[in-house]
């Protein structure tokens, strides 16, 4: 039963799927299938329909076609659940724009915990890294980083246990490895972390010329640090959502 694992309030991220529904074919947004959108659980209408929140980015509303089916993944108090949903209405009530979909799979618990991006605003520090600590990593042997060189200030505006997404007046390009370093609460104090990133898109801001947006990718990094993240990720997520209920 759905009402046992999901909760009013709870998140959700979307991504579309490419497969036709029941009777009905799929309306699939051109280019978009792997866009993943922010949404949240509005009201449970039964063990199998339930209202969620239309997804919004920056200010403008994603109006996600009905009779279109997504991958949705729950995040809840117990941890991550995955289905695939329809959309089958869409209105505005309450001043809220809603979405109702009907669950066409059932619920199971979802392991990949490293891919909630969580919002933030993190200053960060980045560098390309040289050709000889490149040749080290990707052959895996033991290295260094090489200490003293210049770093370029960024700021990142989400985060995983994957990667993250950074906004920086440097542009990097895409498939170059970056030495990145930022810090992290941890148990009430501040923990400096160094990774390493692979760069997997760069655009620059509409809005703002002379600012880029990176995706980075984790690379090669080890359990304990990525758990770590990932811990950090959901004590901040919890946070936020005793400040909301409050």
């Amino acid at each position: 039963m759905i009402s046992k694992f999901i909760k009013v309030g709870d998140k959700i991220e979307l991504q579309a799927v490419d497969r036709a529904t029941e009777g009905k074919s799929a309306e699939v947004l051109p280019g978009r299938v792997d866009k993943v959108y922010n949404s949240s659980v509005q009201e449970i209408l039964s063990e199998d329909t339930l209202e969620i929140t239309m997804p919004m980015e920056k200010t403008k509303l994603i109006l996600l076609p009905v009779y279109s089916e997504y991958d949705l993944v729950f995040f809840t108090d117990a941890g991550l659940y995955q289905c695939f949903a329809r959309i089958i209405d869409r209105y505005k009530s309450n001043n809220v724009y809603i979405l109702v979909v009907e669950l066409t799979s059932n619920l199971r618990k979802y392991q990949r915990r490293e891919f909630y991006r969580f919002s933030c605003a993190l200053e960060m520090c980045a560098r390309n890294l040289e050709e000889e600590e490149i040749q080290a990593i990707e052959s895996k042997t033991p290295y260094v980083l090489t200490p003293g060189l210049p770093l370029k200030q960024s700021i990142i505006v989400d985060i995983s246990g994957g990667g993250l997404r950074f906004i920086s007046a440097q542009k990097y390009d895409p498939d170059s490895l970056l030495y990145i370093s930022y810090h992290l609460l941890k148990g009430g104090e501040r923990k400096k972390y160094e990774v390493i990133g692979k760069v997997l898109s760069v655009r620059e801001l509409e809005n703002r010329p002379g600012s880029w947006e990176h995706r980075v990718q984790y690379y090669d990094m080890d359990s304990n640090t990525r758990e770590e993240i990932i811990k950090y990720i959901f004590e901040e997520e919890r946070k936020s959502r005793r400040k909301e209920r409050s």
